[in-house]
């Protein structure tokens, strides 16, 4: 069991390990030792989490979104598998967590009359520096 917020946890039948060994540097260690975490999250099937958080999630998942609705997050950064698997389980925390944030609508609003002026004011001086800079007799402008 995994736990998001206070209304959202993931059952363990929708998280997948599988154990590889990482890339890089590492030694002879790097050859014997399958250090890597690929997690699988069942998001698509997952009945916690609403409609729309899944539309959010797929969006921020991006490549790491698969064709049958699971993402996937791959951790090899730590040596010891057990700190990969605790940092993809805490990765997917944090992106289900974001998905879940309904973001505020934005409101549609007009400028208010001052900042018209002086935006006009702004392009006024600007029209009047640039007309200095004209050489001396020439009418074109």
């Amino acid at each position: 069991m995994l736990w998001i917020t206070d209304a959202v946890t993931l059952a363990d039948w929708e998280l997948t390990e599988q154990f590889t060994r990482a890339s890089g540097p590492g030694g002879q260690n790097v050859n014997k030792v399958s250090s890597a975490v690929e997690l699988r999250f069942e998001a698509e099937r997952s009945p916690n989490l609403p409609p729309d958080a899944k539309a959010r999630l797929r969006r921020l998942a991006g490549r790491r979104w698969t064709s049958d609705g699971a993402l996937i997050i791959r951790a090899e950064t730590h040596r010891s598998q057990a700190r990969n698997r605790e940092e993809a389980r805490e990765r997917l925390a944090e992106l289900v967590a974001k998905a879940l944030h309904r973001p505020k609508r934005r409101v549609a609003t007009k400028p208010t009359l001052g900042s018209k002026r002086r935006r006009l004011a702004a392009k006024t001086r600007r029209g009047e520096v640039k007309s200095l800079r004209q050489a001396p007799g020439s009418d074109d402008a």
